[in-house]
C-alpha cells in the first residue's frame, strides 16, 4: 500500500491511491511531486557527502499522466561546491509530464538568527476534520486525512497527512513525505465550484526556511482569481513546530467541461 513502488532503477509504477481529483484516470500530480524530490534526494546522497539542503522546489506541471508506469531522470543543472542547481524529470511513454528544479544550499548554524513575522496556525487537533471526497472524486483525495477552518471560500487554514507511503519499501525523508501532499493545497478552500469551474494549476513552487518534519503538513492558504483567466493559490507551510516556508501555484481558470 503505497503511492508508487519501484520498478527499476529509474522506473516506478503509480499505484490507484494516485488517481486524480480533475480526471480518476489520471495521475494526481501531488504523489509524483514528492517523488521528484525523493529522486534529488537520492541523486545528492549517491554523488556527495556533505549534507546539502533543498531550499527550493519549483515544478512545472507539463501535462496529464495515466495511473501507469513513469521514469524519472535527475541532471546536475549547476554543479557547486556550496550551491547546486538539480533538475528532475518525471516522464511517461518518453514524454516528460513534469519537471522540477530545486535549489540545495550548503548547511550552517543559524539558530541565533532564526525568526519570522510569519504567524503560527492552530494544531491538526483544533481544526476539525473535513471529507473532501465530498468535493473532490479519485484515489489520491480519498488516501489523505484533512482537517479545516475555512474562514470563507478561498480562505482557510488545514492540516494534511497521509498513512500511505509514499514509495513501497524504500525510506523516504520527511520532505519528500511532506512534498508528496503540497499540490492538494489548491483544493482545500474553492472559491468556485469544480464541478463549474475548472481552476487546475500549472506549477508549484516551494521555498523553504528549513525542511518540515513530521507526518502533518500545514498550510494556510489564500484563493486569487482574476479577471482574464489566470489566478493564484498562495500558502504558508507549516509543521507542527510552526512555519516552514510558502507555496505558490499559478492556475488557469476555466469553465469546467
Amino acid at each position: 500500500m503505497a503511492y508508487f513502488r519501484r520498478t527499476g532503477a529509474t522506473t516506478f509504477l503509480a499505484t490507484r491511491h494516485v488517481g486524480g481529483a480533475w480526471d480518476p484516470g489520471a495521475q494526481h500530480v501531488a504523489a509524483a511531486l514528492g517523488l521528484l524530490a525523493h529522486a534529488v534526494e537520492v541523486d545528492r546522497d549517491r554523488r556527495r557527502d556533505d549534507g546539502l539542503v533543498i531550499g527550493r522546489l519549483a515544478y512545472d506541471i507539463l501535462g496529464t499522466v495515466p495511473v501507469a508506469e513513469v521514469e524519472v531522470a535527475v541532471d546536475v543543472v549547476r554543479p557547486g561546491r556550496t550551491i547546486e542547481l538539480v533538475e528532475a524529470t518525471l516522464a511517461h511513454g518518453g514524454r516528460v509530464v513534469v519537471r522540477l528544479r530545486a535549489w540545495l544550499l550548503q548547511p550552517g548554524d543559524t539558530h541565533e538568527l532564526a525568526a519570522t513575522p510569519l504567524a503560527p496556525i492552530a494544531p491538526p487537533d483544533a481544526h476539525p476534520a473535513w471529507d473532501a471526497t465530498a468535493v473532490w472524486p479519485g484515489g489520491f483525495i480519498e488516501s489523505v486525512e484533512v482537517r479545516r477552518v475555512e474562514v470563507a471560500p478561498g480562505r482557510a487554514t488545514s492540516w494534511v497527512r497521509s498513512d500511505l507511503p509514499l514509495l513501497a519499501g524504500e525510506p523516504v525523508s520527511d520532505l519528500a513525505s511532506a512534498a508528496r501532499l503540497l499540490d492538494i493545497a489548491n483544493g482545500l478552500t474553492v472559491r468556485a465550484d469544480p464541478a463549474r469551474v475548472a481552476f487546475p494549476n500549472v506549477d508549484l513552487t516551494a521555498h523553504l526556511a528549513r525542511s518540515p518534519r513530521g507526518e502533518w503538513v500545514g498550510l494556510d492558504t489564500s484563493v486569487t482569481f482574476g479577471p482574464g483567466g489566470l489566478g493564484i493559490t498562495s500558502s504558508v507551510l507549516h509543521d507542527e513546530h510552526g512555519p516552514v516556508g510558502t507555496l505558490a501555484q499559478l492556475l488557469t481558470v476555466r469553465p469546467a467541461g
